[in-house]
């Protein structure tokens, strides 16, 4: 299995090839914190990992991309991108989640019998969840809470991840040695590595935004068609 990750979610941009064969695993990837831009960079990132690792565009079996949550933006891109390449090559595009990702990567040790709680700071005083068990399965579907909340919820001898984990470690009164700060937004390896198992869908895969967007249409002005 040869595969292309793609990831604009957040303000990491990134891309991977990923080649499992005969139960061994070559990944080569590219990654940079941009913050914006990501439409400029992401091709030359994808062009850079497939010339490294010497993979043809028809050789690849499906194509991975993060579906969020994130930017609206950032998903856009990603999406549209690896959409176009599913559509040329006639190949599946398989979705990850920023969330499950998250929490592949710290998760990753066998020994770990702790729950995680991914949190991703999503402003407006809100924040975007999901609890994970300590193998990394899914507690429930990702959604939209506040720091507070999830604070005044969290269960006992729960692991935290993701940009608004310090501030729910500090606002519960836990010991941040159960915060794991360093995974703030999900890693390209991870996202080729859940892509390379995950089940193709029988549908397009659509971004995970779980709220409606920021911005709104501007009214003052418009005209009423009638």
């Amino acid at each position: 299995m040869k595969l292309l990750a793609i990831d604009t979610a957040l303000s990491s941009c990134a891309a991977a090839v990923l080649n499992f064969e005969n139960g061994e695993e070559t990944l080569v990837a590219q990654s940079e914190d941009l913050g914006r831009g990501h439409a400029e960079r992401i091709m030359s990132m994808v062009s850079g990992v497939m010339a490294e690792s010497s993979t043809t565009f028809n050789g690849l079996d499906r194509i991975v991309v993060n579906v969020g949550p994130g930017s609206f933006t950032g998903l856009r891109i990603g999406l549209s991108i690896a959409r176009g390449f599913g559509l040329v090559l006639g190949k599946p595009v398989v979705p990850v989640t920023t969330l499950t990702a998250i929490a592949a990567e710290v998760l990753v040790h066998p020994a770990n019998d702790r729950p995680l709680l991914v949190a991703l700071d999503a402003r407006r005083d809100e924040v975007y969840c999901q609890s994970f068990t300590p193998q990394a399965t899914p507690l429930g579907e990702a959604k939209v809470s506040t720091v507070k909340d999830l604070a005044h919820d969290l269960p006992d001898n729960t692991l935290l991840a993701g940009s608004a984990a310090l501030a729910i470690a500090k606002t519960s009164g836990i010991d941040t040695e159960a915060v794991r700060s360093e995974a703030a937004h999900a890693n390209i390896e991870f996202v080729a590595r859940l892509g390379l198992n995950a089940p193709v869908p029988q549908k397009a895969p659509m971004p995970l935004y779980l709220r409606p967007p920021d911005a709104k249409p501007q009214e003052k002005g418009r005209v009423i068609r009638q």
